[in-house]
């Protein structure tokens, strides 16, 4: 899994990295086939004093590409926001992938018997 973490009008500390890294061990711990994710850390200067901090991060996954954005006052606040819609968008993806069909028990009856 590559990962890139960056700051736009703003520098990634060790404790945010460190902080995004164990809010992603979630995200890859219910599916594991990520390719690359990028998250992009900003602050924005809308008005001096309402300050926005926004998160987004672009996940790379086989056969899809899943885009989430947050934002809040608070950064670590937005990067929570930001993984929480990431884990539910991961899970609905991975729902999507797996096959659910399944054979009725009475159709392997019929098909397992010589007729």
């Amino acid at each position: 899994m590559n990962l890139t973490i960056s700051g736009h009008h703003l520098e990634v500390t060790p404790a945010l990295r460190e902080y995004v890294l164990t809010k992603l061990d979630r995200v890859t711990r219910h599916f594991d086939q990520v390719v690359d994710v990028n998250v992009l850390l900003t602050v924005e200067k809308q008005k001096e004093k309402e300050r926005r901090q926004r998160a987004e991060v672009t996940l790379h996954v086989k056969g899809r590409d899943i885009f989430v954005e947050s934002a809040n006052e608070d950064l670590y606040a937005a990067i929570d926001q930001l993984m929480d819609k990431l884990d539910r968008q991961v899970v609905r993806h991975k729902d999507k992938l797996q096959d659910h069909h399944h054979i009725a028990p009475k159709r392997i009856a019929v098909a397992g018997e010589a007729v």
